[in-house]
């Protein structure tokens, strides 16, 4: 949220206090800057969560800033990603729930009749809630006097330069944050039209349930959706160009989220297959025709017709025709080269070298693509533009998948930790923790899932930590601290875990890293 943002950029703020100037010393036009030369002391292109976080920063250190929104304040996750679809996992949650007669009658709960959603007004939830966010987001940087310019930015060729590509205006800064974000990768052969073949963004318009959609994609989106069409009625196949299913997570956690997100629910998968061609149907009259080619033969192995079809193929940078080539950048699929410092390269390649006075944060670097990454780089950037050098920790950013029940991770794989360690010259160390044995988890009859610590044996600093089961996306927190801290597993077995609560199960792994038992 803003506030949550205000408060992360609060903390990087300088000792001397913040100039707030009054209603009438206020800087409301572009004549009255005051930026030795330039209309302000830092531009920002594009207002996701990524250029939000980076302008409320910039503001916290007293910069003079305007943000290109390109008339999408908020970007991808407050109005067609993250938000939204939280929104949809939380309304159709509550029918799975209030649907499991079975796991009802354990609590004593019998529900009569029975149970219908609306879906014009779950949509609406979603809807709601994401408008809300926005307006609270544009609130926030009103508030703190960042000029919002609603074209769309594009840099010029000249350095310190940004045209507002609605009204051909430049407009100049000492420095300039890339922030464009991403948009929906659609593979060749598959025809979107946003009514029966869908990208995330027509999926959360929720325009209808189908009785059979088919998810291109087992990732993140993939797997959230899965959850919200099955709860509310529909069955789900899944088309996976890997050789497994949920191929980016944790091999572990992966299975057992196979045995808790996908046998027991109307939902099967083809693996290792390429969705070659997609056609729109008409809902209705005409099913939609997906045929599949085996990956690595490429020859034809089955056609499917469903209702619906979601295309969840990940996604690429949206720096199509924004200057780049003639402000010397060259991009690698879209994706801006940038140092840890967030200044931009002008290449991937070797021989690259910065670009004076551009970074570039967020989905368009390709660094990490999650928002709260983008928002820890913005504020980065504007901490060494400030000239206080700062890096990201990427390893120490968590990531979390909200199904039900939830999956959390913070760190690398365990496969690729064991590589790592093997590189390295350090040994892995592992423990594990159990919802099967937590008092709160079982008192909300939610038992299953697994916490994973893994660390180095030799320090015991904590590499990373993996967790599937209720409520993971908020226990992950506490490892994603322990990780940027360099905390250590014999550190964090004397810590004490409130009881009964569900982050004991952390307890339990921390503990068992150093050979202690937890009750």
């Amino acid at each position: 949220t803003a506030s949550t943002l205000l408060s992360a950029a609060a903390a990087f703020a300088p000792r001397s206090p913040v100039r707030t100037p009054s209603a009438a010393s206020r800087t409301t036009s572009l004549d009255a800057s005051k930026c030795g030369g330039y209309d302000f002391d830092v531009i920002i292109v594009g207002c996701g969560v990524g250029g939000h976080g980076a302008a409320l920063h910039a503001r916290a250190q007293d910069l003079s800033t305007a943000v290109f929104s390109g008339g999408d304040v908020g970007g991808t996750c407050v109005n067609r990603g993250c938000v939204p679809s939280k929104a949809l996992l939380a309304a159709s949650g509550r029918v799975r729930e209030m649907q499991a007669e079975s796991h009802l009658s354990e609590f004593g709960i019998t529900v009569d009749g029975e149970v219908r959603f609306d879906r014009e007004g779950v949509a609406g939830h979603a809807r709601q809630l994401a408008n809300r966010v926005k307006g609270n987001l544009e609130g926030s940087l009103v508030a703190l006097n960042v000029d919002i310019v609603d074209g769309r930015g594009v840099l010029t060729g000249a350095p310190h330069e940004v045209r507002d590509e609605s009204s051909g205006k430049v407009y100049t800064a000492r420095d300039i944050v890339l922030a464009p974000g991403s948009v929906p990768f659609v593979p060749p052969g598959v025809e979107v039209d946003e009514k029966t073949v869908y990208t995330s963004d027509g999926a959360l318009e929720l325009q209808s349930v189908p009785e059979w959609v088919a998810i291109v994609g087992s990732g993140y989106i993939g797997l959230e959706f899965s959850d919200v069409y099955t709860a509310l009625g529909s069955e789900v196949t899944f088309i996976e160009a890997l050789p497994n299913i949920m191929p980016t997570f944790d091999r572990e956690i992966a299975k057992q989220a196979e045995r808790l997100l996908i046998r027991d629910r109307p939902i099967d998968y083809r693996t290792n297959v390429f969705a070659s061609k997609v056609t729109p149907g008409i809902p209705g009259e005409k099913p939609v025709t997906i045929e599949m080619i085996d990956a690595d033969t490429k020859e034809h192995v089955e056609t499917l017709e469903v209702d619906a079809a979601m295309v969840a193929t990940g996604r690429v940078p949206n720096t199509a025709n924004m200057g780049l080539e003639d402000a010397g950048i060259e991009t690698s699929r879209g994706f801006v080269a940038v140092d840890e410092k967030m200044r931009v390269l002008t290449s991937h390649g070797e021989g690259s070298s910065v670009v004076p006075h551009v970074y570039c944060i967020g989905d368009a670097n390709g660094k990490m693509m999650l928002a709260h990454a983008a928002s820890a780089q913005g504020i980065s950037a504007i901490e060494n533009i400030c000239g206080r050098e700062h890096e990201v920790n990427h390893d120490a950013i968590p990531a979390a998948c909200f199904t039900h029940p939830e999956i959390a991770m913070v760190g690398p794989t365990e496969e690729q930790a064991r590589e790592r360690a093997e590189k390295e010259g350090w040994t892995l160390g592992k423990s594990t923790g159990s919802f099967r044995a937590n008092s709160k988890a079982l008192a909300e009859l939610e038992g299953n899932g697994m916490a994973k610590c893994l660390f180095k044996e030799e320090t015991g600093e904590v590499v990373a930590v993996h967790i599937i089961g209720i409520h993971a996306a908020d226990l992950i927190q506490e490892c994603s601290n322990a990780v940027a801290a360099g905390t250590t597993v014999q550190e964090l077995s004397m810590m004490v875990h409130t009881h009964p609560t569900l982050c004991e199960v952390l307890d339990e792994a921390f503990k068992g890293a150093v050979g202690m038992a937890a009750h």
